[in-house]
């Protein structure tokens, strides 16, 4: 559960009155109310990480939740699709089901004929996969129009402001993160470093909003971080050019360093593949951890309710406060990673031609004197 689960938890308490119990239960409407408690540690695990459903809102013990398909392969059956709403009570859906606990806990699982459990080639649309299709549709409409617009729109009239909003941001990223970085070669690397920013910055926005299709943590997933951080690595590696190798392979050091023993090449090597792994935990850790807090905080509302309406009444005033200084700073964050995710790897590509950027710099510096 993530800031847009706590403010609707605030929300749905006062307008509609649902019990605090509820979401403690999850998809458990049929347990006792006595027997309810509000596991934190279980319901912030439940609403950060990937799930086989959309679970919107709970009015009167009631889920509302969107069953996303279900594909996996059984060995027997080959490819089954099936609603995930067959496997949403912990029921077993031709020979699959949900792991309850163990390593594979919350993912599908089957069993063979000798009864072990195993992992089947799973390609269902999960929440966070469907994010990202819905979270693409939003960001195609966005620059088509803008495109559109620009290349309706007569040269010597103004854009309107829309247009012009996408334009200053396009062009600040180019122009002050991308060509600085790269040099004068950079429009080759644009389209990635564009197309990474925005994928990112919409993400994180879409995962602040409370209501559907918002509220899906995919940036903070490691599935998502790790695919945009091989991006980067095959960017950089793949458009490497040969002073770039032969700075890993046979960098300026004593023979002793590279020879017999191939001590530099080998942390040169380690750099290449730690490089991309700092962008992947960065913006991992940094979307995660601040929704967690924002949540921790939020809970501190229902936590307190048995010591007293006093106290209960001063921690939810604190609690609603620092859950809205939180939020801001989540707004500010969400620009801020990123940015920083597409500067590192502007940078990273911008080092790996350090021949055609030192060139680039020679350039500037005679064109300059002259």
């Amino acid at each position: 559960m993530r800031i847009n689960w706590g403010i609707r938890m605030v929300v749905g308490l006062a307008l509609i009155g649902c019990p605090v119990s509820s979401w403690a239960t999850g998809d458990r409407p049929h347990e006792e109310a006595s027997d309810r408690t509000l596991a934190v540690g279980d319901i912030i695990s439940e609403h950060t990480s990937d799930s086989y459903w959309w679970h919107i809102t709970t009015i009167n013990d009631r889920h509302i939740s969107l069953y996303l398909p279900v594909i996996v392969h059984s060995p027997d059956e080959g490819w089954i699709v099936f609603s995930s709403k067959r496997l949403a009570h912990g029921e077993t859906y031709s020979g699959f089901r949900l792991a309850a606990e163990g390593a594979y806990k919350g993912k599908i699982v089957g069993c063979n004929a000798a009864g072990e459990e195993y992992r089947p080639w799973d390609l269902s649309i999960t929440k966070n996969a469907l994010a990202i299709l819905i979270n693409a549709v939003i960001m195609l409409t966005i620059f088509l129009t803008a495109a559109r617009a620009c290349k309706r729109q007569p040269k010597n009239i103004a854009p309107g402001k829309f247009v012009c909003a996408i334009e200053i941001l396009v062009m600040n990223i180019e122009e002050e993160v991308i060509r600085k970085s790269i040099g004068d070669d950079y429009k080759r690397y644009s389209p990635y470093l564009l197309t990474a920013f925005f994928f990112i910055l919409i993400h994180n926005i879409m995962g602040l909003i409370p209501l559907f299709p918002g509220g899906a943590n995919t940036t903070g997933n490691i599935a998502v971080t790790l695919v945009l951080a091989l991006c980067t690595l095959i960017a950089v590696n793949l458009f490497g050019n040969r002073e770039y190798w032969k700075e890993i392979f046979w960098p300026d050091v004593p023979l002793w360093l590279k020879a017999p023993v191939p001590l530099m090449p080998v942390i040169e090597l380690f750099g290449v593949i730690s490089k991309p792994f700092a962008l992947m935990i960065r913006l991992l850790a940094n979307i995660f951890a601040g929704h967690t807090v924002m949540l921790a905080l939020t809970f501190i509302i229902f936590i307190t309710v048995k010591m007293g309406s006093g106290v209960n009444v001063g921690m939810t005033a604190f609690s609603v406060l620092m859950t809205v200084f939180m939020s801001v700073i989540e707004l500010l964050v969400a620009y801020i990673q990123a940015y920083v995710f597409t500067l590192l790897s502007a940078v990273f590509i911008g080092l790996s031609r350090p021949a055609a950027h030192h060139a680039v710099k020679t350039k500037k510096i005679n064109t300059e004197k002259i």
